[in-house]
């Protein structure tokens, strides 16, 4: 398998513009929806096997099959789109609104057709303020020619937009407490059941889906869902956009059919490791599933595959680790972004983040015993299942992984007494450390705008 554009093809264009994308077909997926019943919408999108986008990889058929009809609703249902891309390593949704805005917002209206939702909430990441600008001008295009609003292009249905920003906060991308900042709350999860599809915003029934999820609607209708099915591989059908960064030639956003091998994104695609050094890990999905070591680099970019490798697709972040890297430093650094952005409304997230980040420390130093390890491990348990949100399963689950697959990097770290790595030890390109990563983002947080369209 090779590069298959759908949501990144016509590059030669400038889809930002109404013109253009409509020139290449655009919002004649739209169209194609008002001309079916709602729930044949639905039905199309699930029989392309379409699967979430944003880290779970639901069924986004099955999703939205979830909303209740229109006569058995106890308020107006909506849709939300989640923006809020903030998992370490992903910069693909990004991408989706700088290049294809419309296709972001074209996916949004016909899903809210799908469920006859009469309102959008597009929840941006409070840093995208140029992804903010880019949206905020494709959604007045769309306006001025009658795509948002009254009677779109004839049909007897409307539908408002509003476009949100949120404001820095990760766990703001977990649904129910994006649901909270929307709602002006303080961003933290919600108990479930309910769920979102029968009390979501404003404790109405809501369809919540990834920026590319939606992206995606306006091909599965343009082609069938029966032919976007053949794309891909069995349970992982369709083209999916992956974020390849860390010790690699060609970091980018790639569109793969779903099975491609791992191994031709890293080296065909991404033009291998610079300067010669060897393959360590790849973390394949974002800093929050478990690693894969250099001799598993031969499994397929699916659902299946993946879980069957002990890991996650998850956001779709390849992370590319070369052999001067220190796993542990990499775990620290990992279990200190989600120390700093646990909403401390769980025991174990909140208790358990700082206990991993003080042990990893300590093997760091070379001041841990050989307690502390198995400490360590314990503390990870303890985390896992047993928190309200995936953001506690999000640190445990990596740093678990780490001490599975390179047990002696940490044992030596407790034989010899300090980091056997030194000062050769880098982790430049993989994961920027926490206090960077939030300096950078306090630089660009500004005061969180609501815009309707």
């Amino acid at each position: 398998m090779a590069l298959k554009e759908l949501l990144f093809d016509h590059s030669d264009r400038d889809l930002t513009r109404i013109e253009e994308y409509r020139a290449v077909g655009g919002y004649e997926g739209l169209r194609t929806a008002f001309g079916m019943e709602r729930d044949a919408v639905i039905e199309d999108v699930l029989n392309s096997g379409l699967r979430g986008r944003g880290g779970a990889g639901f069924p986004a058929g099955r999703k939205a099959g979830f909303i209740p009809k229109p006569g058995q609703r106890h308020a107006p249902a909506y849709l939300t789109v989640n923006a809020d891309e903030s998992e370490p390593g992903t910069f693909k949704d990004r991408e989706i609104m700088l290049r294809i805005p419309h296709a972001v917002i074209e996916g949004s209206l016909m899903a809210a057709y799908g469920i006859d939702a009469g309102e959008i909430f597009i929840y941006l990441r409070g840093e995208y303020l140029q992804e903010f600008e880019v949206m905020k001008a494709a959604l007045e295009e769309a306006r001025a020619e009658g795509l948002v609003g009254d009677d779109i292009l004839g049909s007897g249905w409307g539908c408002t937009i509003v476009l949100h920003r949120g404001a820095g906060a990760y766990i703001c991308g977990e649904e129910t407490a994006l649901l909270e900042s929307l709602e002006g709350n303080r961003g933290q999860p919600r108990s479930k059941p309910p769920f979102p599809a029968i009390s979501g915003v404003y404790g109405a029934p809501t369809l919540i889906n990834n920026v590319e999820t939606l992206a995606t609607y306006p091909f599965i209708l343009r082609m069938g869902g029966g032919e976007y099915a053949k794309l891909g591989v069995e349970n992982s059908a369709g083209t999916r956009v992956f974020s390849l960064s860390g010790n690699v030639a060609n970091g980018g956003n790639y569109e793969l059919e779903l099975g491609t091998p791992l191994r031709e994104l890293v080296y065909e695609i991404g033009g291998g490791i610079p300067g010669g050094r060897q393959l360590k890990a790849i973390i394949p999905g974002g800093s929050s599933v478990p690693v894969l070591s250099a001799d598993e680099v031969d499994t397929p970019l699916d659902f299946d595959a993946m879980a069957e490798a002990g890991t996650m697709l998850g956001s779709g972040a390849v992370i590319v680790i070369d052999d001067r890297a220190c796993m542990v430093q990499l775990g620290l650094r990992v279990a200190q972004f989600y120390m700093h952005e646990s909403c401390g409304k769980c025991t174990p997230c909140r208790e358990g983040t700082r206990w991993m980040v003080q042990i990893l420390k300590k093997l760091e130093d070379g001041t841990a015993d050989q307690g502390e390890l198995d400490l360590l491990l314990n503390v990870c348990d303890r985390i896992l299942g047993n928190c309200l949100c995936p953001l506690g399963d999000a640190a445990a689950m990596p740093i678990a992984s780490y001490v599975a697959k390179f047990r002696e990097e940490y044992q030596r770290h407790i034989d010899e007494g300090g980091c056997p790595f030194g000062g050769e030890s880098s982790l430049a390109g993989v994961l920027a450390p926490v206090d960077q990563h939030h300096a950078h983002q306090r630089a660009q947080i500004e005061v969180p705008v609501h815009e309707l369209a």
